[in-house]
């Protein structure tokens, strides 16, 4: 799987520039696709910053992840943009009858594929062998365009779920009682 998608960000946004993540319950068909980018993208055009327009940009990658991005800083409040972004959000997951507000719901790829699981079941595919420590995650949990281009795809030892690999876990063995 090609997992190469930096040349679709937009050079001309500051790297501290706020990014928000959504990550589909399944791939988007091509028709959704075409009427988020829209709707998403006509909306958050209208934003502004002390009566200055945002520039604002709006992608979906690999058929499953809307990425919004406002060059506004992180650090700046952006908590009215935040709800304006979640009502949309609601609006496109009844639109195109989607879950795309379930941060429960992890991104990786295994065999090749963008394969979801459960945060409940990340131990017992650990356990499996399933996933390990090189499996690649996607860390919707990235907050800048420079985070998103450098920590978005990321092998799981390198996110905050490194403290689930086997090697990352104190054994009751090491201990002396």
């Amino acid at each position: 799987m090609n997992i190469s998608f930096q040349h679709i960000i937009p050079t001309g946004f500051n790297n501290q520039s706020r990014v928000w993540i959504y990550q589909n319950n399944r791939p988007f068909t091509k028709p959704e696709m075409l009427h988020i980018e829209e709707h998403l993208g006509n909306r958050i055009l209208e934003w502004e910053f002390q009566g200055t327009s945002l520039q604002s940009h709006v992608s979906i990658l690999f058929q499953q992840f809307i990425i919004v991005m406002v060059d506004q800083p992180a650090t700046q409040n952006n908590s009215s943009y935040a709800g304006n972004l979640i009502g949309l959000i609601r609006e496109i997951e009844e639109d195109c009858q989607v879950t795309l507000s379930n941060r429960q719901m992890l991104a990786f790829i295994i065999q090749d594929r963008i394969q979801l699981m459960p945060l409940t079941m990340v131990n017992d595919a650990i356990e499996k062998d399933l996933i390990t420590s090189e499996t690649l995650y996607f860390n919707n949990t990235v907050l800048t365009k420079e985070e998103l281009l450098n920590n978005w795809i990321v092998p799981l030892k390198d996110s905050w779920l490194s403290n689930r690999m086997p090697e990352n876990v104190e054994s009751d063995d090491e201990f002396i009682y």
